[in-house]
C-alpha cells in the first residue's frame, strides 16, 4: 500500500472523474444485489400465489435493472479511459524529463533496458491498476460488505456459516500476496536485463556478424529468456495457489450452507423465497471473491512498477539554481554570415579535483589539484595517456560531472553559480564518439543551438566539411540518419557532431578528439574551417593527433592527475621528455593512439 499510495499525487489532477467512475461502479455492482430481493418477492409472493401479472412485472424489473447496470458500466469506462491514458502519459513525460537532468554519473551506472522498462511496461502495469484493479477491489471490497449485510439479514446463522472461511483465507491471502510481490519484482528486473541485452545486440549487430558470435548471443539470450519463465511460472503458481483458496473455501462453505438452508425449508423454518435470495447473494458474492486473487496480483505487480518507477524519480537531480543569470543571445538574422561573433570567453581551473562516485575510497582522486587558464580567445590542446582524465576533465566545463573540489570560473563566475541552461548557451561539446539520433541531419546540427536558422545549418556544415556528403544524401539535410546515426560512416557522424558544436556560435567550444575517425584529406579541410572558427573563440581541445596539437596556441599536459607542462608545441617539445615521448606515440601510431 505504501507503494501504490506513492501515485495518489499523479492521480489527484482527475480525482473527481476517477471517483465518478469508481462510484458508478459501485453502484451497478449494488443494483445486481438487488436482484436476489427481486426473486425472493417474486418466488414468495406471485409464484406463491399464482399471480401472471406479478411475475411478469418482477420479470420486466430485472431486465430494467439489468439494462442499468450495464449502462453504467459503460459510462464507467467511457469516464476513466481518457483522464488515466493522461496520467499515464505524465508519468512518462516526467520520467523521461527527469532523466535528463540526471547527472552523467547516474547513467554510467543504469542499464538502458533498466530505464526503458520503466518507462514503458512499467508504467503500463500503473495504468492497468488505476484502470482495472483500483476501482475493482474497491468495488468488490463494498460489494461485500453490502452482500454481507444482506446475507446476515436474511438468515443470520446461515451467514455465519458462509463467512467462516474470511479469517483463514485473509491470512493466506497476505502470506501468497507478498511473495507474488517479490516474483512481480523479481521478474521485472530480469525483463530490463533482457531488455538491455537486445537493445545491444541489436545495435552491435556489425561485431556479432563480423565475429560469428550470434550463437553465443543466442545461447544467452535464452538463458534469460529461460530465468523470466521460471520467475514467471513461479508468479502463475502462486496465483494458482491464491485462486484455489479463494475457490474452495467459500465454494465448501456454499454447499454447507445450501444443505442447511435446504433442511430449513423443509421443516418449514425458512421460505424458499429467502433460500433462494440467500443463495443468489452468495452466488453473486462468489465471483467477487475469485476475482479478488487476480485484482491482488495485480496490485502485487503494480507496487513492484511503483517501487521501480519512483526508484528512478527519487535519485536526487542537481539543482540547477544560479546567482546570476547569463543574457540569452538575440535571435538569427538574415545577415548569418557576416554576424560578429559573441565575445570569446576565459576559463580557469582552480585546483580541480575529481573523484568517481563509484571509486574506492582508497584510491586517490582522478584529478587533483588542476589549475589551468584559457585566455579568451585562446586555444589550448590538452594531451595525456590513456586514463589520466583529459576526457572527464573537459565533461567538467559544461557541468556533465561536478568537481569534487576546487572551481571552474567562466568570466570570473563560478560554472555552478549559472544555470546549466544558461552556462551550455554558452558552451558547445563535441565528443570523440559522436551520438546521432534516429532524426534528420537538420535536426541533429540544430539541437546545438535552439535559435539557429537555416543559413546558420549552412555555415556549420560548410566549417565541418559535411556539406559535401550532406548533398549527396537522398534527401539533403531532410535526410533521416537512422539510429545513431548508423547509416554514416564514422567520419561523417564526427562532422555532423562538429557542426551541431559550432552552429550556434559559442563563446567556449569544448572539443573532445572530434577528428580521430576522419581521413587525412578530410582532417586537413576540416581543420582549415577549423582555423577560422577557433579565431573568434575560446576552445579546449583534447588532442590525439600532432595535426589537432598544432591547432592550438598551448597545450597543457596532464599527467598523474594534474596540468605537469604548459606551452606551446614546439617549447615542449624541446623541453618536456614526457611529451616529446608522447607526441612520438601518437605519430607511431598514426595519430589515433590514445
Amino acid at each position: 500500500m505504501r507503494s501504490l499510495l506513492r501515485l495518489w499525487p499523479q492521480v489527484r489532477p482527475v480525482r473527481g472523474r476517477l471517483f465518478l467512475a469508481v462510484l458508478l461502479a459501485v453502484i451497478a455492482s449494488c443494483l445486481a444485489l438487488v436482484v436476489p430481493l427481486v426473486l425472493k418477492w417474486l418466488v414468495d409472493g406471485p409464484v406463491s400465489d399464482g399471480h401472471a401479472a406479478g411475475v411478469w412485472l418482477a420479470g420486466g424489473l430485472l431486465l430494467l435493472l439489468g439494462v442499468v447496470e450495464a449502462g453504467v458500466f459503460g459510462v464507467r469506462r467511457r469516464l476513466m479511459a481518457r483522464p488515466l491514458a493522461a496520467v499515464e502519459a505524465s508519468m512518462r513525460g516526467r520520467l523521461h524529463d527527469h532523466l535528463q537532468r540526471l547527472p552523467v554519473s547516474f547513467h554510467d551506472r543504469w542499464s538502458s533496458g533498466q530505464l526503458v522498462s520503466r518507462g514503458t511496461s512499467d508504467l503500463g502495469s500503473l495504468q492497468g491498476f488505476l484502470a482495472l484493479a483500483l476501482p475493482f477491489l474497491v468495488v468488490n471490497a463494498v460489494t461485500l460488505l453490502v452482500g454481507c449485510v444482506l446475507l446476515l439479514t436474511q438468515q443470520w446463522v446461515l451467514g455465519l456459516i458462509l463467512l467462516a472461511p474470511v479469517l483463514p483465507l485473509l491470512a493466506l491471502c497476505s502470506f501468497l500476496e507478498t511473495r507474488y510481490g517479490l516474483a512481480a519484482r523479481r521478474a521485472r528486473e530480469q525483463a530490463g536485463d533482457l531488455t538491455t541485452m537486445v537493445e545491444e545486440s541489436v545495435l552491435g549487430f556489425r561485431v556479432v556478424k563480423s565475429f560469428g558470435h550470434h550463437h553465443r548471443l543466442t545461447r544467452a539470450f535464452r538463458q534469460r529468456a529461460l530465468r523470466i519463465h521460471g520467475t514467471e511460472l513461479a508468479k502463475a503458481r502462486l496465483l494458482a495457489a491464491l485462486s484455489t483458496l479463494l475457490a474452495v473455501l467459500p465454494d465448501a462453505s456454499l454447499g454447507a450452507v445450501l444443505v442447511l438452508g435446504a433442511v430449513e425449508v423443509a421443516d418449514g423454518v425458512l421460505s424458499a423465497g429467502t433460500l433462494l435470495a440467500f443463495l443468489a447473494v452468495a452466488m453473486e458474492l462468489r465471483p467477487v471473491v475469485a476475482s479478488t486473487g487476480s485484482l491482488l496480483a495485480m496490485s502485487s505487480d503494480a507496487a513492484a512498477a511503483a517501487d521501480r518507477y519512483f526508484e528512478v524519480m527519487d535519485e536526487p537531480a542537481p539543482a540547477d539554481h544560479a546567482r546570476a543569470r547569463l543574457t540569452r543571445r538575440a535571435g538569427p538574422t538574415a545577415e548569418t554570415e557576416d554576424r560578429p561573433e559573441a565575445a570569446a570567453a576565459d576559463l580557469v581551473f582552480e585546483d580541480v579535483e575529481f573523484r568517481y562516485p563509484d571509486a574506492s575510497p582508497d584510491e586517490p582522486p582522478l584529478l587533483q589539484g588542476v589549475s589551468l587558464r584559457i585566455a579568451p580567445g585562446e586555444t589550448v590542446a590538452l594531451v595525456g595517456t590513456i586514463g589520466t582524465g583529459k576526457s572527464t576533465l573537459v565533461a567538467l566545463v559544461p557541468r556533465l560531472h561536478e568537481p569534487t573540489g576546487g572551481r571552474i570560473l567562466l568570466d570570473g563566475t563560478d560554472v555552478t553559480a549559472l544555470t546549466r541552461a544558461g552556462l551550455r548557451r554558452q558552451v558547445s561539446v563535441a565528443f570523440e564518439e559522436p551520438p546521432l539520433f534516429s532524426t534528420t541531419v537538420a535536426e541533429n546540427v540544430l539541437l546545438g543551438a535552439e535559435d539557429a536558422d537555416e543559413a546558420d545549418l549552412a555555415r556549420a556544415l560548410r566549417i565541418a566539411r559535411a556539406d559535401g556528403f550532406v548533398g549527396t544524401l537522398p534527401d539533403g539535410v531532410l535526410t533521416q540518419v537512422g539510429e545513431r546515426g548508423m547509416s554514416l560512416s564514422g567520419g561523417q557522424r564526427q562532422r555532423l557532431a562538429l557542426a551541431r558544436a559550432v552552429v550556434g556560435r559559442p563563446r567556449l567550444l569544448v572539443l573532445d578528439d572530434p577528428l580521430s575517425a576522419l581521413d587525412i584529406h578530410t582532417e586537413s579541410l576540416v581543420e582549415a574551417a577549423l582555423r577560422r572558427v577557433l579565431a573568434t573563440t575560446t576552445a579546449l581541445v583534447v588532442a590525439h593527433r600532432p595535426s589537432t596539437v598544432l591547432l592550438a596556441d598551448r597545450v597543457a599536459l596532464l599527467s598523474g592527475g594534474r596540468i605537469t607542462a604548459v606551452g606551446t608545441h614546439d617549447d615542449l617539445l624541446r623541453t618536456c621528455a614526457e611529451y616529446t615521448s608522447l607526441m612520438g606515440t601518437f605519430a607511431g601510431y598514426g595519430g589515433g593512439a590514445r
